[in-house]
């Protein structure tokens, strides 16, 4: 069988052209994808290519999508033709060091999965296993696909011990940014919300319902302005670094109280270093986390967060696509001009 579907070759070369579909092996699920989404790691690894998710050229190409089965291998259970499901983009081993410990976020083995952007995508068969799910009948495709990058927000939410009535920033609002902030609404919080593009900042008021709003367009030194809005300008109880640079890491020590929590969520370039003042650490009690991908428990918790309507991601959504114009909405959500494009085929 013969499908169209988006190759990686190269950074910032990307074909939409035939290739052939294999038949499933056993374990196997090949998933008709009905819908997917751009994701800041494909802008990545499209710009400059993934050490992790690219191992070999031509290779798929996409990861957050959701579709309907189209054929099983042998000796899978549990699913048939025509069932609705979402994938995640890995699936941990379950026997390694960390998996014994619960940290299967971390496995050594961690099985990924690519090639979402496509008519066609097969599941592998850990995958088919541990992280394929049934969409409940009343959750939309577009809907579905957001259950793996909202994975790992439920994730770090998790791991952040915020107390309903703390006042958390969240400083970058791309997708990762607004649903960490949304999760942090529904946890009770107060929330700032700091960025630069208009599409974001509207939707940091209409998605995420932050209480407060900062354009750092208009404020390029916002501490002053973002301590005067919390209790007695003593600074953050929570701080989440959306962004992934060493700069705004560093700057993050400055925002928070004694005794706050700095949350590192956004992943820098490898090799790079920060530099930060040890006295707020130990004197100041400052708190320091970082919280990395998901586990099979947070990809479920997503899907529910959003089939129960608590997180409506589709208002993410700036615009619909056809798969083959992959590399225009790639473009266009590395310029700004999206918060997360849906493609179609």
């Amino acid at each position: 069988m013969k499908m169209k579907a988006v190759r990686y070759y190269a950074p910032l070369d990307i074909r939409y052209e035939e290739v052939t579909v294999n038949e499933p092996a056993e374990g196997e699920v090949i998933v008709k994808v009905e819908a997917a989404l751009t994701c800041g790691t494909d802008v990545k690894t499209y710009r400059r290519g993934h050490p992790l998710l690219i191992k070999k050229t031509p290779s798929g190409f996409g990861h957050e999508f959701s579709g309907t089965i189209f054929k099983l291998g042998e000796n899978v259970t549990g699913f048939k033709p025509q069932d609705r499901v979402v994938a995640a983009n890995s699936a941990p081993c379950g026997e390694c060091f960390f998996c014994e410990r619960n940290e299967e976020n971390l496995c050594e083995n961690l099985d990924l999965l690519n090639g979402a952007y496509a008519q066609y995508i097969t599941i592998p068969r850990r995958i088919v296993e541990k992280n394929l799910i049934k969409i409940p009948d009343h959750v939309s495709f577009e809907r579905a696909a957001f259950s793996e990058p909202l994975a790992n927000v439920v994730h770090g939410i998790a791991r952040t011990p915020i107390r309903e009535g703390d006042t958390v920033g969240i400083v970058g609002i791309g997708p990762i940014g607004l649903m960490f902030a949304r999760l942090a609404k529904l946890k009770g919080a107060k929330v700032i919300a700091m960025g630069r593009n208009p599409l974001k900042l509207k939707a940091a008021e209409e998605f995420a319902k932050a209480d407060e709003i900062i354009d750092l367009k208009k404020y390029p030194n916002p501490k002053e302005i973002i301590l005067s809005m919390t209790p007695a300008k003593r600074g953050l109880d929570v701080a989440v670094e959306c962004v992934g640079l060493p700069e705004i890491w560093e700057a993050m020590f400055g925002l928070v109280r004694r005794g706050g929590i700095v949350h590192l969520f956004g992943g820098c370039s490898s090799g790079t270093t920060v530099n930060i003042d040890t006295r707020r650490i130990h004197y100041d009690e400052v708190n320091v986390i970082s919280v990395f991908h998901h586990t099979p428990k947070y990809f479920r918790e997503a899907l529910d967060l959003i089939s129960t309507g608590k997180v409506e991601v589709e208002k993410l959504i700036t615009k619909k696509m056809q798969m083959k114009y992959a590399k225009k909405a790639l473009e266009m959500h590395k310029n700004g001009e999206a918060i997360k494009i849906l493609l179609e085929n």
